[in-house]
């Protein structure tokens, strides 16, 4: 009798057993799979900003995507009818995306995202939006010229056509600014005026240098209501290393490349009341034919003479030409308006040898070249030039693509 119940006990233990392992079997989520009472894999959820069928969505505001319970797999920015794309860059941890610089007023923008969640599925999610149109514009030129070569000196100008008269302004259009070199080097950005800002290297730029410049002013918000309307941007070529050296008491100009003298020349500069310059400049353009009338200077009826090759170094009117009128004081004695006169055959091969942006100095006279005379980035120290600067800092170029 006691067999039997010990018999009776354990075939209820073993039933007992039984189902407590075909219990394990169904799984503690009804079913449905999982780790014992987990939640079930869940798709990825995308969330894009602007959301889809804004208007007025302001320029200078990031477009942004980010995954939860997920990652991204592709995010693609693209605007106007023939879909170019925008920049932007996507997060280390795969889970946000943010566009990489401002956007373009009055355009229509897709965002195209793409993710995969923990269930192994890919999302799609798109928005298109439309940025506003701004009450005012800022619009811009820029120097050298989209394919230029030029001289060591050169410094990059990017004129504005509406003042930018605060601090956070200036910092914000300098760090719109992209420069890329073949050769990258350190330089900095100088505000010239409120609507000047330029670029020039530490030290002179290394002939053969390849630059490329883009000012990603679009949608960039300067002011109240004051947005950028389009980028800009010019790639140039940094010439052979051309140095002048103008010694005007000695009435000599010795005219250099890559460091061995090529030319030695008779000039002759101001007299007095007239001195020319002294200091470091650039040539800044190139004239075959100009008419020099003191009417310009302020003394109307002093001259009005038709020259020939002329090179500028000054806004002020200061230029290197040929003066076939004073070749016999040229060498001997000073006797100019403040140009450098040179004799016809040197100074036409003068002229032919100059690219824009060559170094010119000019020693020997009482008169000091003032900052802003013309473009005159070596008229300052480096320190003195990285004063200039919104944000203070140099700015290293980033690898040319």
């Amino acid at each position: 009798m006691l067999k039997g119940r010990t018999g009776t006990a354990g075939a209820a233990f073993a039933a007992a057993v039984l189902v407590a392992v075909a219990g394990c079997s169904f799984g503690g989520d009804g079913g449905k799979g999982g780790d014992g009472g987990g939640k079930a894999a869940e798709a990825v959820k995308l969330a894009i900003t602007p959301a889809t069928g804004t208007k007025q969505a302001a320029p200078d505001k990031p477009v942004t995507v980010t995954a939860d319970n997920g990652k991204l797999t592709s995010v693609t920015l693209t605007y106007g009818k023939k879909g170019s794309k925008a920049q932007g860059k996507l997060a280390g941890d795969g889970t946000s995306w943010r566009s990489a610089w401002t956007l373009r007023p009055s355009t229509t923008y897709t965002v195209t995202a793409k993710g995969t969640g923990a269930d192994g599925k890919e999302v799609t999610s798109t928005s298109t939006f439309t940025t506003l149109t701004p009450q005012k514009k800022l619009k811009s030129g820029m120097s050298p010229l989209d394919g230029e070569t030029v001289g060591v000196g050169m410094p990059v100008q990017l004129l504005l056509s509406r003042p930018v008269s605060t601090k956070a302004g200036k910092v914000a259009v300098e760090k719109a600014l992209e420069v890329r070199m073949s050769e990258p080097v350190e330089g900095a950005w100088y505000w010239i005026s409120d609507k000047e800002v330029d670029f020039r290297p530490r030290e002179y730029w290394p002939s053969g240098q390849k630059v490329k410049v883009i000012a990603h002013l679009a949608g960039l918000k300067v002011g109240d209501g004051t947005y950028g309307v389009q980028d800009r941007s010019a790639s140039f070529t940094v010439g052979d290393r051309h140095i002048t050296t103008i010694d005007a008491k000695k009435h000599r100009a010795t005219v250099t490349d890559g460091g061995k003298t090529v030319r030695t020349m008779k000039v002759s500069l101001g007299k007095p009341g007239h001195d020319s310059y002294s200091g470091t400049m650039i040539a800044q353009e190139k004239a075959k034919d100009i008419i020099m009338d003191s009417a310009t200077t302020g003394d109307p009826g002093e001259y009005r003479i038709p020259t020939k090759w002329n090179v500028r170094l000054t806004y002020s009117g200061t230029f290197v030409h040929s003066a076939p009128w004073s070749t016999d004081a040229q060498g001997n004695d000073n006797v100019s308006h403040g140009c450098v006169n040179a004799s016809p055959g040197d100074a036409k091969w003068f002229y032919d040898f100059t690219n824009r942006g060559d170094i010119v100095k000019v020693t020997g006279t009482s008169r000091k070249l003032q900052f802003g005379n013309g473009p005159t980035p070596w008229a300052k120290s480096w320190e003195g030039w990285l004063e200039g600067s919104a944000t203070g800092k140099p700015v290293t170029g980033l690898p040319l693509k």
